[in-house]
């Protein structure tokens, strides 16, 4: 799917939009095999030129290859073909909150952590309620999880301001500024951001609620397509004031 829209005049009041060319990168749940494909397409668009990623968060869970993704992350910080920028999303904060807390399990278990698990060569427990075995789990995850996915882990921004455009996971609370929003709102906020229709000073890029398409208005640019459900994972290509979307559809 590619898309272009314009720059909309109603923000004139904003900063203007950035110099250059960044991808932002929806939730991509475990997806190593959409992520692929998608990096393949964004190489293609921007024909080698200088390009930001910006990666909205949501790598683990639900999907099978939470630990392959990881990979390519680790890859990509590590190389020069790309700047690149990971922000946390509420599953990279709640994994972080299981590997400090095992018995969070259950909770996490409930919205894909079972899967991610696996792709690390852990058994879950199958009783939810085995304080034990989510014990067991979490150490076995510690000693299973490369250093370097935890590192990426422990360093990964809550937000990134780029001209007019701010990046985050869910969205922000429309009735703080946007340099006092919390984390919480940052990594778990829906429908108090989705809903209001107030202009906000930057527009916001965010992933975290699927939507059966991508959506770009003059307020916000949301990029989560569902990718573990539906095979369709979404970027857009910002550059001058347009938004290109890419996706593996």
């Amino acid at each position: 799917m590619l898309n272009w829209l314009p720059f909309r005049s109603g923000a004139s009041r904003r900063p203007p939009p950035p110099a250059g060319t960044i991808v932002a990168i929806g939730d991509v749940h475990g997806r190593r095999d959409l992520l692929v494909r998608l990096l393949n397409k964004i190489r293609n668009a921007v024909r080698g030129e200088p390009c930001e990623l910006i990666f909205l968060g949501d790598y683990i869970d639900r999907g099978a290859d939470s630990c392959g993704v990881l990979d390519i992350l680790v890859e990509l910080s590590e190389g020069d073909e790309f700047e690149t920028v990971f922000l946390k999303g509420n599953h990279e904060a709640t994994m972080l909150d299981f590997l400090a807390s095992p018995e969070i399990g259950p909770t996490w278990a409930q919205f894909g952590g079972d899967e991610t698990l696996i792709s690390y060569g852990v058994r879950p427990p199958l009783r939810k309620n085995d304080e034990a075995g989510w014990a067991k789990a979490r150490d076995d995850l510690a000693r299973n999880l490369p250093q370097t996915h935890l590192d990426l882990l422990q360093h990964l921004q809550l937000s990134a301001e780029r001209g007019c455009y701010l990046f985050v996971h869910a969205g922000v609370d429309p009735d703080r500024p946007l340099d006092e929003q919390d984390e919480s709102s940052l990594l778990w906020i829906r429908d108090a951001f989705l809903e209001d229709r107030r202009r906000l000073s930057r527009i916001v890029v965010h992933g975290h609620t699927p939507e059966p398409e991508a959506h770009a208005d003059a307020r916000r640019i949301g990029l989560d397509t569902g990718a573990y459900q539906t095979g369709v994972l979404t970027a857009c290509l910002l550059r001058g004031g347009e938004t290109r979307f890419i996706s593996t559809a």
